[in-house]
């Protein structure tokens, strides 16, 4: 059963071992985890950016190959259209990234994983976790 949604931040220190109890996590939890494309799409627009392309697309191919990625669907787009109306109305709006993101692990009603809890802690009804 998975529990666990990784946010990108959450990928990138798992990728780097930085900190290391990130990928002690990771291991500890792998059955349980997984990404939504939203992800995979930041972390390959990274590594398309990167000075070092070939290094960085090879990292997030390693790093993504067992995991489970998650496909954005009607529902997790539902979810995120309310959760930008909602924040919006509030004047607290936030990335669009996350905001799919958030809609996703909703939609799914899985733990996301971050350490950007500051931006996601606006997401009534979202459970957050942070591995560092």
């Amino acid at each position: 059963m998975i529990t666990y949604m990784l946010d990108t931040n959450i990928c990138i220190y798992a990728m780097n071992n930085k900190p290391q109890k990130v990928r002690k996590k990771l291991i500890q939890h792998q059955k349980n985890v997984c990404i939504s494309n939203i992800t995979l799409a930041e972390l390959l627009y990274g590594a398309e950016k990167s000075a070092n392309r070939d290094k960085a697309w090879y990292a997030v191919n390693a790093f993504t190959e067992n995991l489970l990625i998650l496909d954005y669907d009607v529902m997790a787009a539902t979810y995120t259209a309310k959760i930008r109306a909602t924040l919006e109305r509030k004047g607290m709006p936030i990335g669009s990234y996350d905001t799919m993101i958030a809609g996703h692990a909703l939609s799914q009603n899985i733990i996301l994983v971050t350490n950007n809890q500051k931006e996601f802690n606006r997401v009534n009804g979202l459970q957050l976790d942070n591995w560092i």
